[in-house]
């Protein structure tokens, strides 16, 4: 990667005091010009230039250094949290991971840290709960409270990144975490405790307003963790890492700024196995990622309900290029946890494919979550076979039962082609609070099995549009 001549500058006197030492990461980013960035385009190189990489101090602590064999059986927690430890004392630096398989609990990042897989190298995390205590601040399904540790965690640091060529298995299956979903369409139904009782309780909590330190939902809950949160940070990358297998979501930073997720491969197909879940997230740049998934690929989020209104904190300028989406219930979605909003979303030049994908665009909110979502551009996007091309739906779960009505508006789709579909659009806002220009060009899909549900819409307009090779042409 290039390294501009200021970080080339620190990175160099760094290497001088400290002598057998890494490279910085805190580098500039490659940011290539991909298509004509005129008009609400030319906000994106803006927010790039916005983004800042995490400058790591050009340090290294090896595990195997600090003792861990990487054999596959040993139990590396007090070797990762040896590093961290270090890595504190010292003021940072990276965290390198060689080639093994290193089993361990809960690895709770510091500021101006890096944990660096190289390739080879395997965290493997062990599916024991009890080892994700004593509870942390989180944020589950757009609500904050103390639950079981993130598997990868950092909370109100600067400068953190999780990086390198290695994997990283959340250990999560149909015997483990998962069964906590209770019944769902992953795994065959077995009798274990759920999430149900705890989840409910901890919805009346935020709705009555009850303080975060009071919602203890950990042991005995059943609220399982994300893979990777970063929570109230500053400064976060995650590059080129293989991740599996997580108990729940799998990214998601959350009250963050400046985050930078690019070359990822997210695999796991779990309920609620959602790629990467940006929430109340300013400045965020995902790209050239793979997200191979049981829910959502990328979900775009701002909080639930009371809980999200009291943060209101928006998810904001967030630019989303040359990703694959395979398996997953929708490609690029916005909500439901959403009632913070959303806007200035840039989506280009992504591939949806495959028979498992339900969705390629999508919005979902209701009259509980509300949420002003707006400024949404999606050009160049490529789909093989979905059920729904485009979802923007007001009736989603509670539907139609609450006082706060979305305000949905400015959404622009250009030169967005689809082979299959089931139908092409299920656009339903409500008569009192219409969705406010949905705008469509230069967009073909081959094949649809219906045109679908458009209810609820004004300012709808489509330009040089044709579905089963006939013009589209809004009633």
């Amino acid at each position: 990667m290039r390294v501009d001549r200021r970080n080339f500058l620190r990175s160099t006197l760094a290497v001088a005091a400290v002598p057998a030492v890494l490279p910085s990461i805190g580098r500039a980013m490659s940011r290539p010009q991909l298509g004509d960035y005129r008009g609400a385009w030319s906000a994106v190189p803006e927010i790039l230039e916005a983004i800042e990489l995490p400058r790591i101090p050009v340090r290294e602590f090896d595990l195997k250094a600090l003792g861990a064999s990487g054999d596959g059986r040993e139990d590396a927690s007090r070797f990762f949290a040896d590093a961290v430890a270090a890595c504190r004392k010292a003021g940072g630096g990276r965290i390198t991971v060689p080639p093994g398989d290193y089993r361990t609990g809960p690895i709770h990042l510091v500021s101006n840290t890096e944990l660096h897989l190289q390739e080879g190298a395997t965290i493997s995390f062990i599916p024991e709960p009890e080892r994700y205590l004593p509870a942390v601040k989180t944020r589950w399904e757009g609500m904050e409270l103390m639950g079981y540790s993130p598997l990868i965690y950092a909370y109100g640091c600067e400068n953190v990144a999780l990086t390198g060529k290695g994997r990283i298995d959340g250990g999560a299956d149909c015997d483990t975490w998962w069964p906590w979903k209770g019944k769902n369409t992953k795994c065959a139904f077995r009798d274990s405790p759920t999430q149900k009782a705890a989840r409910d309780a901890l919805f009346a909590d935020a709705e009555k307003g009850l303080p975060v330190a009071e919602r203890v939902y950990a042991d005995g809950s059943y609220l399982r963790p994300p893979l990777v949160q970063f929570y109230a940070c500053r400064n976060v990358l995650i590059e080129d890492v293989t991740l599996e297998n997580s108990p729940f979501w799998v990214m998601h930073p959350v009250m963050s700024e400046n985050v930078t997720v690019r070359r990822v491969t997210a695999r796991s197909h779990g309920p609620n196995s959602d790629g990467c879940d940006p929430e109340s997230c300013r400045n965020v740049l995902i790209e050239d990622c793979l997200f191979d998934n049981g829910d959502d690929c990328i979900a775009i989020k701002s909080g639930r309900n009371a809980d999200g209104r009291r943060l209101a904190t928006p998810s904001e300028n967030i630019v989303i290029r040359n990703c694959r989406m395979r398996d997953g219930h929708g490609g690029l979605v916005l909500g439901s946890e959403i009632s913070g909003g959303v806007r200035n979303v840039f989506l280009e030049n992504c591939v949806m494919s495959s028979p498992n994908l339900e969705r390629g665009l999508r919005i979902k909110t209701n009259a509980m979550r509300g949420g002003e979502i707006h400024d949404i551009y999606v050009r160049n996007v490529s789909i093989g076979q979905v059920k729904d091309v485009i979802v923007i739906n007001f009736f989603y779960e509670e539907g139609d039962e609450g006082p706060y009505d979305p305000e949905v508006y400015n959404i622009f789709v250009d030169n967005l082609r689809c082979k299959r579909a089931e139908r092409a659009f299920h656009i339903r806002g409500f008569d009192r609070a219409p969705i406010r220009g949905l705008h469509l060009s230069h967009s073909h899909i081959e094949r649809a099995g219906t045109l679908g549900v458009i209810e609820a819409v004004t300012g709808l307009t489509a330009r040089g549009v044709s579905i089963n090779g006939k013009d589209f042409r809004p009633g």
